[in-house]
């Protein structure tokens, strides 16, 4: 790449915030929705809908405009959708509730990155809410927080465990236990998509969960069979189990913390027990990764100050460092994904042989 190609890649980046938040407020605003409803609406009917001056919209839906979202019309002043007409509400949704998670837990925390690498804190959640700990901890007193990254988080558990459930083996009448399994829908997930006599869930989680999470079981009618069992995955794991999930958890820690929860994990098992893992990983060339575009910098700056996805094979190696044998280890293929996503997941299942 020569100097004049690379400096022309800086110019991505420089704009990179300011078009994220251009496209998202036209969405906050109400002006795609108006448009939606109302094709060929000018700037100052625009306006008088979504309660900004004319001027101002005409500036936000310049980049649309550039971008192919929005269509002008030069002799009527008007404007309709153009890409956005074709895309399902459904599928919009995904993007957005991802943009929304960007904005709320990442855009303004990421000011602070420089700060929270030197320091291996997060210093955005201090100085943006007072808070020392990681963004999980945040979420148990900070609604804001919680109910962007829960909606999100939601739709993505919806969206990725039918593939899954349908990747890993849980024999009949197991003892399962869902590491770090949040506010339940995980447990569920497992009772509705690997049915058999005698299932039981347990969830275990940070204290703060169980209200929500006891909650979701008796909504989805499955109190009886689901449990919840309150602690840190770094003090102890509960023992006892068949099975052990471990969701969107491992790629939060450095290899260091890793270590000791899958060491943990190992504790909890009986021999022939099984260990199933679900995790963002980077594609093992790394410049084919788009999940290295996002996952570094908000994990560093937003989420625990350390951890990130890895590569699948590094995944595999830790677990064959705690004595693990690794028995599946497949990644989604990029072509699986919707164009729109950014973590490409993996799956990987172990067995405790001694």
């Amino acid at each position: 790449m020569t100097a004049e190609a690379t400096l022309a890649r800086f110019r991505e980046y420089m704009v990179g915030p300011a078009r994220f938040m251009n496209l998202l407020t036209c969405f906050e605003l109400g002006i795609i929705d108006a448009l939606r409803a109302n094709p060929g609406m000018t700037a100052a009917e625009l306006g008088t809908v979504v309660g900004a001056t004319p001027a101002a919209v005409e500036q936000l839906l310049f980049l649309l405009v550039k971008e192919g979202f929005v269509a002008y019309d030069e002799a009527s002043g008007a404007y309709t959708l153009d890409a956005l007409a074709e895309v399902d509400d459904i599928d919009l949704k995904r993007p957005l509730d991802f943009m929304d998670k960007i904005k709320v837990t990442t855009l303004r925390q990421l000011f602070y990155l420089t700060e929270s690498v030197r320091t291996g804190k997060l210093v955005g959640l201090r100085e943006l809410y007072g808070f020392d700990g990681d963004l999980y901890e945040a979420m148990t007193v900070h609604a804001d927080l919680r109910e962007s990254w829960s909606r999100l988080m939601d739709s993505v558990t919806a969206r990725i465990d039918p593939w899954f459930f349908d990747n890993v083996d849980i024999p009949a009448g197991s003892r399962v236990l869902d590491l770090a399994g949040n506010t339940g829908l995980g447990a569920i997930h497992t009772l509705k998509m690997k049915p058999s006599p005698g299932l039981r869930v347990t969830t275990f989680d940070l204290p703060g969960r169980e209200e929500a999470c006891l909650k979701n079981f008796r909504e989805h009618g499955v109190a009886e069979q689901c449990s919840f069992i309150g602690g840190d995955v770094f003090v102890e794991v509960p023992k006892g189990f068949d099975v052990v999930l471990i969701k969107h958890f491992l790629n939060m820690f450095d290899k260091s913390e890793v270590l000791k929860i899958l060491n943990g994990v190992r504790g909890s098992l009986e021999v022939g027990g099984q260990v199933h893992i679900l995790v963002p990983i980077y594609s093992e060339d790394i410049k084919e990764s788009c999940t290295v575009d996002y996952y570094p910098s908000f994990f560093l700056g937003c989420a625990t100050g350390q951890g990130g996805p890895q590569k699948l094979s590094t995944f595999r190696n830790w677990l064959e460092e705690c004595g693990f044998t690794v028995t599946k280890a497949i990644a989604q293929h990029p072509s699986e994904l919707p164009p729109d996503a950014l973590p490409l997941q993996a799956i990987l299942s172990a067995t405790k042989t001694v």
